[in-house]
Protein backbone atom coordinates (compact mmCIF):
# COMPACT_ATOMS: atom_id res chain seq x y z
CA UNK A 1 0.00 0.00 0.00
CA UNK A 2 1.21 3.49 -0.84
CA UNK A 3 4.13 2.57 -3.13
CA UNK A 4 4.81 4.03 -6.56
CA UNK A 5 1.67 4.10 -8.70
CA UNK A 6 -0.59 2.80 -5.93
CA UNK A 7 -4.29 3.65 -6.25
CA UNK A 8 -5.46 1.59 -3.26
CA UNK A 9 -7.71 3.25 -0.68
CA UNK A 10 -7.76 0.30 1.73
CA UNK A 11 -4.53 0.12 3.72
CA UNK A 12 -3.48 -3.50 4.15
CA UNK A 13 -1.52 -4.92 7.07
CA UNK A 14 -0.77 -8.02 9.07
CA UNK A 15 -2.19 -8.60 12.54
CA UNK A 16 -1.18 -10.49 15.65
CA UNK A 17 -3.17 -10.69 18.86
CA UNK A 18 -1.79 -8.61 21.71
CA UNK A 19 0.02 -10.83 24.23
CA UNK A 20 -1.79 -11.17 27.55
CA UNK A 21 1.41 -10.12 29.32
CA UNK A 22 1.39 -6.78 27.49
CA UNK A 23 -2.30 -6.24 28.21
CA UNK A 24 -1.69 -6.84 31.91
CA UNK A 25 1.23 -4.38 31.84
CA UNK A 26 -0.88 -1.72 30.12
CA UNK A 27 -3.68 -2.15 32.64
CA UNK A 28 -1.23 -1.73 35.49
CA UNK A 29 0.18 1.44 33.92
CA UNK A 30 -3.19 2.99 33.07
CA UNK A 31 -5.10 2.25 36.26
CA UNK A 32 -5.25 4.95 38.90
CA UNK A 33 -6.52 4.41 42.45
CA UNK A 34 -8.52 7.32 43.90
CA UNK A 35 -8.39 6.86 47.66
CA UNK A 36 -10.92 9.61 48.37
CA UNK A 37 -13.53 8.00 46.12
CA UNK A 38 -12.45 4.40 46.77
CA UNK A 39 -12.58 3.69 43.01
CA UNK A 40 -10.17 2.67 40.28
CA UNK A 41 -10.09 4.71 37.06
CA UNK A 42 -9.02 2.53 34.15
CA UNK A 43 -7.72 4.67 31.28
CA UNK A 44 -7.72 1.77 28.85
CA UNK A 45 -10.48 0.41 26.65
CA UNK A 46 -11.06 -2.53 24.34
CA UNK A 47 -14.61 -1.43 23.49
CA UNK A 48 -15.24 -2.04 19.78
CA UNK A 49 -16.92 1.30 19.06
CA UNK A 50 -14.11 3.23 20.76
CA UNK A 51 -11.50 1.24 18.86
CA UNK A 52 -13.35 1.75 15.58
CA UNK A 53 -13.56 5.52 16.08
CA UNK A 54 -9.82 5.66 16.73
CA UNK A 55 -9.10 3.41 13.75
CA UNK A 56 -11.21 5.34 11.24
CA UNK A 57 -10.12 9.00 10.91
CA UNK A 58 -13.12 11.32 11.08
CA UNK A 59 -12.15 13.54 8.16
CA UNK A 60 -10.53 10.96 5.89
CA UNK A 61 -11.75 8.59 3.20
CA UNK A 62 -8.84 6.24 3.95
CA UNK A 63 -9.58 2.86 5.53
CA UNK A 64 -7.45 0.06 6.97
CA UNK A 65 -8.07 -3.68 7.20
CA UNK A 66 -7.60 -3.54 10.99
CA UNK A 67 -8.38 -1.23 13.91
CA UNK A 68 -6.44 -0.87 17.17
CA UNK A 69 -6.75 -3.76 19.61
CA UNK A 70 -6.67 -1.44 22.59
CA UNK A 71 -6.83 2.32 23.21
CA UNK A 72 -4.96 3.83 26.14
CA UNK A 73 -5.30 7.34 27.60
CA UNK A 74 -2.08 8.26 29.43
CA UNK A 75 -2.11 11.11 31.96
CA UNK A 76 1.61 11.83 32.10
CA UNK A 77 4.89 11.61 30.23
CA UNK A 78 5.97 8.85 32.60
CA UNK A 79 2.95 6.75 31.63
CA UNK A 80 3.62 7.31 27.92
CA UNK A 81 7.22 6.17 28.42
CA UNK A 82 6.13 3.01 30.24
CA UNK A 83 3.48 2.21 27.60
CA UNK A 84 5.93 2.63 24.72
CA UNK A 85 8.64 0.64 26.49
CA UNK A 86 6.26 -2.27 27.08
CA UNK A 87 5.02 -2.24 23.48
CA UNK A 88 8.60 -2.22 22.22
CA UNK A 89 9.51 -5.22 24.38
CA UNK A 90 6.58 -7.18 22.91
CA UNK A 91 7.08 -5.70 19.39
CA UNK A 92 3.48 -4.47 19.23
CA UNK A 93 2.65 -1.50 16.95
CA UNK A 94 1.83 1.94 18.38
CA UNK A 95 -0.26 4.70 16.76
CA UNK A 96 -0.17 8.11 18.51
CA UNK A 97 -3.53 9.91 18.40
CA UNK A 98 -3.95 13.65 18.94
CA UNK A 99 -6.60 16.07 17.68
CA UNK A 100 -8.17 13.61 15.19
CA UNK A 101 -7.81 16.13 12.34
CA UNK A 102 -5.50 14.08 10.11
CA UNK A 103 -6.92 13.40 6.66
CA UNK A 104 -4.25 11.31 4.94
CA UNK A 105 -4.62 8.12 7.00
CA UNK A 106 -2.02 9.11 9.60
CA UNK A 107 -3.90 7.50 12.50
CA UNK A 108 -4.97 4.27 10.81
CA UNK A 109 -3.98 1.05 12.56
CA UNK A 110 -3.43 -1.38 9.66
CA UNK A 111 -1.54 -3.79 11.94
CA UNK A 112 -3.81 -3.39 14.97
CA UNK A 113 -1.81 -2.78 18.14
CA UNK A 114 -2.07 0.03 20.69
CA UNK A 115 -3.53 3.48 20.01
CA UNK A 116 -2.16 6.10 22.42
CA UNK A 117 -4.82 8.81 22.78
CA UNK A 118 -3.19 11.95 24.23
CA UNK A 119 -6.44 13.81 25.00
CA UNK A 120 -6.02 13.63 28.81
CA UNK A 121 -2.64 15.37 28.62
CA UNK A 122 -3.81 18.94 28.01
CA UNK A 123 -2.18 21.09 30.68
CA UNK A 124 -0.57 24.47 30.13
CA UNK A 125 2.69 23.78 31.94
CA UNK A 126 4.28 27.23 31.72
CA UNK A 127 3.55 30.61 30.12
CA UNK A 128 6.40 33.06 29.54
CA UNK A 129 4.63 36.32 28.62
CA UNK A 130 7.79 38.39 28.16
CA UNK A 131 9.34 35.71 25.93
CA UNK A 132 6.05 35.16 24.07
CA UNK A 133 6.13 31.38 24.36
CA UNK A 134 4.10 28.71 26.13
CA UNK A 135 4.83 25.12 27.19
CA UNK A 136 1.87 22.77 26.76
CA UNK A 137 0.99 19.10 26.69
CA UNK A 138 -0.07 17.73 23.29
CA UNK A 139 -3.75 17.12 24.13
CA UNK A 140 -4.72 20.79 24.37
CA UNK A 141 -6.72 22.21 21.46
CA UNK A 142 -5.74 25.48 19.81
CA UNK A 143 -9.04 27.18 20.61
CA UNK A 144 -8.75 26.17 24.26
CA UNK A 145 -5.17 27.43 24.31
CA UNK A 146 -6.11 30.77 22.77
CA UNK A 147 -8.88 31.27 25.34
CA UNK A 148 -6.25 30.78 28.02
CA UNK A 149 -3.85 33.22 26.32
CA UNK A 150 -6.33 36.01 25.50
CA UNK A 151 -6.16 37.78 28.91
CA UNK A 152 -2.40 38.10 28.39
CA UNK A 153 -2.83 39.75 24.97
CA UNK A 154 -1.28 36.75 23.20
CA UNK A 155 -2.44 34.06 20.79
CA UNK A 156 -1.15 31.01 18.98
CA UNK A 157 -1.71 31.44 15.21
CA UNK A 158 -2.76 28.67 12.88
CA UNK A 159 -3.02 30.89 9.82
CA UNK A 160 -0.60 30.07 6.97
CA UNK A 161 0.88 33.57 6.79
CA UNK A 162 2.44 32.97 10.23
CA UNK A 163 4.19 29.87 8.88
CA UNK A 164 3.58 26.16 9.25
CA UNK A 165 3.68 24.30 12.56
CA UNK A 166 7.43 23.73 12.06
CA UNK A 167 8.12 27.46 12.24
CA UNK A 168 5.98 27.95 15.36
CA UNK A 169 7.43 25.17 17.53
CA UNK A 170 10.52 26.05 19.60
CA UNK A 171 11.22 22.62 21.12
CA UNK A 172 9.63 19.30 22.03
CA UNK A 173 9.84 16.44 24.47
CA UNK A 174 9.36 13.10 22.78
CA UNK A 175 9.27 9.48 23.91
CA UNK A 176 11.32 7.30 21.56
CA UNK A 177 10.53 3.69 20.66
CA UNK A 178 12.68 2.32 23.51
CA UNK A 179 10.89 4.50 26.08
CA UNK A 180 13.65 7.12 26.39
CA UNK A 181 12.46 10.73 26.82
CA UNK A 182 14.35 13.25 24.68
CA UNK A 183 14.18 17.05 24.78
CA UNK A 184 14.95 18.43 21.33
CA UNK A 185 16.20 21.90 22.24
CA UNK A 186 16.18 24.92 24.53
CA UNK A 187 13.71 27.83 24.69
CA UNK A 188 16.04 30.12 22.76
CA UNK A 189 14.44 31.48 19.59
CA UNK A 190 17.43 30.34 17.57
CA UNK A 191 20.17 27.80 18.14
CA UNK A 192 22.99 26.27 16.13
CA UNK A 193 23.56 23.46 18.65
CA UNK A 194 23.48 20.05 17.00
CA UNK A 195 21.00 18.38 14.68
CA UNK A 196 17.58 20.03 14.36
CA UNK A 197 15.71 17.27 16.16
CA UNK A 198 12.65 19.47 16.66
CA UNK A 199 11.89 19.73 12.93
CA UNK A 200 12.80 16.08 12.39
CA UNK A 201 10.22 14.92 14.94
CA UNK A 202 7.54 17.36 13.76
CA UNK A 203 7.87 16.02 10.22
CA UNK A 204 7.92 12.38 11.29
CA UNK A 205 4.14 12.00 11.75
CA UNK A 206 4.50 9.72 14.77
CA UNK A 207 6.94 7.33 13.07
CA UNK A 208 9.86 8.25 15.34
CA UNK A 209 8.26 8.90 18.72
CA UNK A 210 5.34 10.17 20.79
CA UNK A 211 5.36 13.90 21.57
CA UNK A 212 4.60 14.64 25.24
CA UNK A 213 5.43 18.36 25.51
CA UNK A 214 5.55 21.29 23.08
CA UNK A 215 6.98 24.80 23.47
CA UNK A 216 5.18 27.14 21.09
CA UNK A 217 5.93 30.62 19.75
CA UNK A 218 3.15 33.12 20.42
CA UNK A 219 2.05 36.34 18.75
CA UNK A 220 0.62 39.56 20.16
CA UNK A 221 -3.09 40.01 19.54
CA UNK A 222 -3.21 42.74 16.87
CA UNK A 223 -4.13 46.25 18.00
CA UNK A 224 -6.55 46.56 15.11
CA UNK A 225 -7.57 44.54 12.07
CA UNK A 226 -9.57 45.01 8.90
CA UNK A 227 -11.13 42.11 7.00
CA UNK A 228 -11.97 42.58 3.33
CA UNK A 229 -13.68 40.53 0.59
CA UNK A 230 -13.62 41.01 -3.15
CA UNK A 231 -15.12 39.15 -6.13
CA UNK A 232 -13.56 38.41 -9.53
CA UNK A 233 -14.76 37.15 -12.92
CA UNK A 234 -12.23 34.30 -13.03
CA UNK A 235 -10.16 32.39 -10.52
CA UNK A 236 -6.98 33.44 -12.35
CA UNK A 237 -7.86 37.10 -11.75
CA UNK A 238 -8.25 36.37 -8.05
CA UNK A 239 -4.95 34.46 -7.91
CA UNK A 240 -3.15 37.24 -9.79
CA UNK A 241 -4.34 39.79 -7.22
CA UNK A 242 -3.18 37.61 -4.36
CA UNK A 243 0.28 37.34 -5.92
CA UNK A 244 0.43 41.05 -6.76
CA UNK A 245 -0.51 41.88 -3.16
CA UNK A 246 2.28 39.73 -1.73
CA UNK A 247 4.81 41.18 -4.19
CA UNK A 248 3.78 44.75 -3.27
CA UNK A 249 5.30 44.32 0.17
CA UNK A 250 2.03 44.88 2.01
CA UNK A 251 1.95 43.05 5.33
CA UNK A 252 -1.17 40.93 4.92
CA UNK A 253 -1.83 38.50 7.78
CA UNK A 254 -4.19 36.33 5.73
CA UNK A 255 -5.08 35.91 2.04
CA UNK A 256 -7.66 33.22 1.25
CA UNK A 257 -9.13 32.34 -2.15
CA UNK A 258 -12.47 30.56 -2.62
CA UNK A 259 -13.92 29.61 -6.01
CA UNK A 260 -17.56 30.09 -6.99
CA UNK A 261 -18.46 26.46 -6.21
CA UNK A 262 -17.16 26.84 -2.67
CA UNK A 263 -19.17 30.07 -2.25
CA UNK A 264 -22.26 28.23 -3.48
CA UNK A 265 -21.67 25.52 -0.87
CA UNK A 266 -21.38 28.20 1.83
CA UNK A 267 -24.65 29.78 0.69
CA UNK A 268 -26.46 26.43 0.82
CA UNK A 269 -25.03 25.41 4.18
CA UNK A 270 -25.51 28.74 5.94
CA UNK A 271 -28.53 30.25 4.21
CA UNK A 272 -26.44 33.13 2.88
CA UNK A 273 -26.68 35.05 -0.37
CA UNK A 274 -23.06 35.76 -1.22
CA UNK A 275 -22.20 36.46 -4.88
CA UNK A 276 -21.23 33.08 -6.36
CA UNK A 277 -17.97 34.18 -7.93
CA UNK A 278 -14.26 33.59 -7.25
CA UNK A 279 -13.58 35.47 -4.01
CA UNK A 280 -10.55 36.73 -2.12
CA UNK A 281 -10.56 37.31 1.64
CA UNK A 282 -7.90 39.48 3.28
CA UNK A 283 -6.94 40.43 6.81
CA UNK A 284 -4.80 43.49 7.52
CA UNK A 285 -3.39 44.08 11.01
CA UNK A 286 -1.58 46.90 12.81
CA UNK A 287 -2.75 50.31 13.92
CA UNK A 288 -6.18 51.48 12.83
CA UNK A 289 -4.74 53.92 10.30
CA UNK A 290 -2.18 51.42 8.94
CA UNK A 291 -4.74 48.62 8.51
CA UNK A 292 -7.13 50.89 6.61
CA UNK A 293 -4.33 52.24 4.42
CA UNK A 294 -3.23 48.72 3.44
CA UNK A 295 -6.80 47.71 2.67
CA UNK A 296 -7.22 50.70 0.34
CA UNK A 297 -3.99 49.83 -1.51
CA UNK A 298 -5.21 46.26 -2.07
CA UNK A 299 -8.58 47.57 -3.22
CA UNK A 300 -6.74 49.54 -5.90
CA UNK A 301 -4.76 46.43 -6.94
CA UNK A 302 -7.98 44.42 -7.13
CA UNK A 303 -9.69 47.00 -9.31
CA UNK A 304 -6.83 46.71 -11.83
CA UNK A 305 -7.70 42.99 -12.17
CA UNK A 306 -11.47 43.36 -12.63
CA UNK A 307 -12.22 43.05 -8.91
CA UNK A 308 -15.63 44.15 -7.72
CA UNK A 309 -17.81 44.36 -4.59
CA UNK A 310 -14.85 45.17 -2.35
CA UNK A 311 -16.25 45.00 1.19
CA UNK A 312 -14.52 46.08 4.45
CA UNK A 313 -15.32 44.92 7.97
CA UNK A 314 -13.90 46.30 11.24
CA UNK A 315 -16.63 45.34 13.69
CA UNK A 316 -15.48 42.28 15.73
CA UNK A 317 -18.68 40.27 15.21
CA UNK A 318 -18.78 40.98 11.47
CA UNK A 319 -15.13 39.97 11.10
CA UNK A 320 -15.74 36.79 13.06
CA UNK A 321 -18.69 35.92 10.84
CA UNK A 322 -16.66 36.49 7.67
CA UNK A 323 -13.79 34.24 8.80
CA UNK A 324 -16.28 31.62 9.89
CA UNK A 325 -17.09 31.28 6.18
CA UNK A 326 -13.52 30.19 5.46
CA UNK A 327 -13.00 28.05 8.55
CA UNK A 328 -16.12 25.98 7.83
CA UNK A 329 -15.43 25.52 4.11
CA UNK A 330 -15.12 21.72 4.28
CA UNK A 331 -18.30 21.22 6.30
CA UNK A 332 -20.20 23.54 3.96
CA UNK A 333 -19.35 21.29 1.02
CA UNK A 334 -21.25 18.37 2.53
CA UNK A 335 -24.45 20.42 2.30
CA UNK A 336 -24.18 19.89 -1.47
CA UNK A 337 -23.74 16.11 -1.15
CA UNK A 338 -24.57 14.96 2.41
CA UNK A 339 -23.74 11.27 1.96
CA UNK A 340 -20.47 11.76 0.09
CA UNK A 341 -16.90 11.77 1.35
CA UNK A 342 -14.21 14.34 0.58
CA UNK A 343 -10.80 13.90 -0.97
CA UNK A 344 -8.80 17.01 -0.16
CA UNK A 345 -5.71 17.92 -2.17
CA UNK A 346 -2.92 19.95 -0.60
CA UNK A 347 -0.43 20.97 -3.27
CA UNK A 348 1.89 23.94 -2.83
CA UNK A 349 4.05 25.68 -5.43
CA UNK A 350 6.33 28.72 -5.60
CA UNK A 351 4.08 31.77 -5.51
CA UNK A 352 4.83 32.75 -9.12
CA UNK A 353 3.32 29.44 -10.33
CA UNK A 354 0.15 29.56 -8.24
CA UNK A 355 -2.12 31.29 -10.77
CA UNK A 356 -1.17 28.89 -13.56
CA UNK A 357 -1.61 25.80 -11.40
CA UNK A 358 -5.01 26.92 -10.09
CA UNK A 359 -6.19 27.84 -13.62
CA UNK A 360 -5.15 24.48 -15.10
CA UNK A 361 -6.67 22.60 -12.18
CA UNK A 362 -9.90 24.60 -12.37
CA UNK A 363 -10.42 23.62 -16.03
CA UNK A 364 -10.10 19.95 -15.14
CA UNK A 365 -12.30 20.19 -12.04
CA UNK A 366 -15.09 22.03 -13.87
CA UNK A 367 -15.12 19.34 -16.58
CA UNK A 368 -15.45 16.55 -14.01
CA UNK A 369 -18.84 15.01 -13.12
CA UNK A 370 -17.87 15.28 -9.44
CA UNK A 371 -18.53 18.30 -7.24
CA UNK A 372 -15.19 20.05 -6.71
CA UNK A 373 -14.33 23.24 -4.84
CA UNK A 374 -11.12 25.24 -4.47
CA UNK A 375 -9.86 26.88 -1.27
CA UNK A 376 -6.38 28.40 -1.34
CA UNK A 377 -3.99 29.98 1.12
CA UNK A 378 -3.10 32.31 -1.68
CA UNK A 379 -0.39 34.11 0.25
CA UNK A 380 1.97 31.14 0.36
CA UNK A 381 1.25 29.17 -2.83
CA UNK A 382 -0.78 26.45 -1.09
CA UNK A 383 -4.23 25.45 -2.31
CA UNK A 384 -6.75 22.77 -1.53
CA UNK A 385 -9.43 21.20 -3.65
CA UNK A 386 -12.34 19.44 -1.98
CA UNK A 387 -13.48 16.62 -4.25
CA UNK A 388 -16.78 15.06 -3.17
CA UNK A 389 -17.42 11.45 -4.18
CA UNK A 390 -19.65 8.52 -3.34
CA UNK A 391 -17.45 6.10 -1.32
CA UNK A 392 -19.47 3.14 -2.67
CA UNK A 393 -19.02 4.13 -6.31
CA UNK A 394 -15.79 2.81 -7.86
CA UNK A 395 -16.03 5.22 -10.81
CA UNK A 396 -16.28 8.13 -8.40
CA UNK A 397 -13.21 6.93 -6.52
CA UNK A 398 -11.18 6.57 -9.70
CA UNK A 399 -12.25 10.01 -10.92
CA UNK A 400 -11.36 11.63 -7.59
CA UNK A 401 -7.96 9.95 -7.68
CA UNK A 402 -7.42 11.08 -11.29
CA UNK A 403 -8.10 14.71 -10.40
CA UNK A 404 -5.86 14.59 -7.34
CA UNK A 405 -3.10 12.85 -9.30
CA UNK A 406 -3.18 15.53 -12.00
CA UNK A 407 -2.81 18.36 -9.50
CA UNK A 408 0.03 16.69 -7.60
CA UNK A 409 1.99 15.78 -10.73
CA UNK A 410 1.48 19.27 -12.18
CA UNK A 411 2.67 20.86 -8.94
CA UNK A 412 5.77 18.67 -8.94
CA UNK A 413 6.67 19.86 -12.46
CA UNK A 414 6.51 23.42 -11.07
CA UNK A 415 9.07 22.73 -8.31
CA UNK A 416 6.21 22.28 -5.86
CA UNK A 417 5.19 19.68 -3.30
CA UNK A 418 2.42 17.09 -2.96
CA UNK A 419 1.57 18.40 0.52
CA UNK A 420 1.97 21.87 1.94
CA UNK A 421 0.14 21.21 5.21
CA UNK A 422 -1.67 17.89 5.54
CA UNK A 423 1.36 15.62 5.59
CA UNK A 424 2.02 12.26 3.96
CA UNK A 425 0.35 9.55 6.06
CA UNK A 426 -0.57 6.72 3.72
CA UNK A 427 -2.24 8.83 1.03
CA UNK A 428 0.77 10.75 -0.28
CA UNK A 429 3.52 8.12 0.03
CA UNK A 430 3.32 7.24 -3.63
CA UNK A 431 4.48 10.73 -4.64
CA UNK A 432 7.50 11.07 -2.38
CA UNK A 433 10.08 9.42 -4.61
CA UNK A 434 9.16 11.68 -7.51
CA UNK A 435 9.32 14.75 -5.28
CA UNK A 436 12.37 13.98 -3.13
CA UNK A 437 14.31 11.23 -4.91
CA UNK A 438 15.12 7.72 -3.73
CA UNK A 439 18.30 8.86 -1.94
CA UNK A 440 16.30 11.10 0.40
CA UNK A 441 13.85 8.30 1.13
CA UNK A 442 16.67 5.85 1.89
CA UNK A 443 18.10 8.41 4.32
CA UNK A 444 14.70 8.67 6.04
CA UNK A 445 14.48 4.90 6.22
CA UNK A 446 17.92 4.72 7.85
CA UNK A 447 16.88 7.26 10.49
CA UNK A 448 13.66 5.34 11.12
CA UNK A 449 15.49 2.01 11.47
CA UNK A 450 18.11 3.48 13.82
CA UNK A 451 15.53 5.02 16.18
CA UNK A 452 12.85 2.35 15.84
CA UNK A 453 14.50 -0.98 14.96
CA UNK A 454 11.35 -2.99 15.78
CA UNK A 455 9.23 -0.70 13.56
CA UNK A 456 6.55 -0.20 16.22
CA UNK A 457 6.04 3.56 15.80
CA UNK A 458 3.10 4.21 13.45
CA UNK A 459 4.26 1.54 10.97
CA UNK A 460 3.27 1.77 7.32
CA UNK A 461 3.19 5.57 7.22
CA UNK A 462 5.30 8.26 5.55
CA UNK A 463 8.06 6.10 4.04
CA UNK A 464 6.93 4.12 0.95
CA UNK A 465 7.10 0.33 1.40
CA UNK A 466 9.44 -0.22 -1.54
CA UNK A 467 12.24 1.82 0.07
CA UNK A 468 15.04 -0.30 1.51
CA UNK A 469 18.82 -0.15 2.01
Amino acid sequence: MGGKGSTEFLVKGSHKDIPKELLDELKAICQKWFMTLLVIQDNLTMDYEERYIHGKPQNSFHRAVNIPDVVVFPRSEEEVSKIVKSCNMHKVPIVPYGGATSIEGHTLSPHGGVCIDMSLMKRVKALHVEDMDVVVEPGIGWQELNEYLEPYGLFFPLDPEYGTMRENVINLKVVLANGDVVKTGSRARKSAAGYDLTRLVIGSEGTLGVITEVTLKLQKIPQHSVVAMCNFPTIKDAADVAIATMLSGIQVSRVELLDEVQIKAINIANGKNLPEAPTLMFEFIGTEAYSREQALIVQRIASEHSGSDFVFAEDPETKKELWKIRKEALWSCFAMAPNYEAMSSDVCVPLSNLAELISRSKELLDASPLICTIVAHAGDGNFHTIILFDPNNDEHRREAERLNHFMVCTALTMAGTCTGEHGVGTGKMKYLEKELGIEALITMKRIKTALDPNNIMNPGKLIPPHVCF
